[in-house]
């Protein structure tokens, strides 16, 4: 039992990992394990101890958070970094956004300017075959390697 250390030291107290001591009259009392965080009305937390006597409450809470927070924000940029690279994230979207407007534009504009060389080339050939057929120099496609004639 907890309090039976009360009025003795705060290594006998903390000896049992369910104590906490409070400086504040020398109590060895069970942790609170319903709250996180012992309430200041039980023991103010610059007088409470629990696990080692050289670290009050207070500064352990500041210390996990520190650590917690250390451990915390790398893993949230690699995350994002991860999504913003694979374009799943919302903020990543609007930056990819216009790059991919401009793809699309870029790639009508590569199918009109081949429809438009289809178009040039069909012209030159209906042009040429035009010339060949006035000097005669068209070839009977029924039979392409026939002798050539001269009129």
């Amino acid at each position: 039992e907890c309090s039976d250390f009360t009025n003795t030291s705060c290594e006998q107290c903390l000896e049992n990992v369910s104590c906490l001591w409070c400086f504040v009259g020398k109590r060895c009392m069970k942790y609170p394990v319903e709250s996180i965080v012992p309430h200041n009305s039980t023991c103010p937390l610059r007088q409470a101890r629990w696990g080692v006597c050289w670290v009050n409450f207070e500064f352990l809470i500041i210390a996990m958070s520190v650590v917690g927070g250390l451990i915390l924000l790398p893993l949230v940029c690699c995350c994002c970094y991860c999504c913003c690279k694979k374009k799943v994230c919302c903020c990543c979207k609007k930056k990819f956004h216009g790059r991919d407007e401009e793809d699309v534009r870029l790639a009508k504009q590569h199918e009109e300017r081949m429809q438009q060389r289809k178009e040039r080339r069909a012209g030159k050939k209906a042009q040429y075959d035009e010339i060949r057929k006035k000097y005669g120099l068209i070839q009977d496609s029924d039979h392409p390697y026939s002798r050539f004639e001269n009129e």
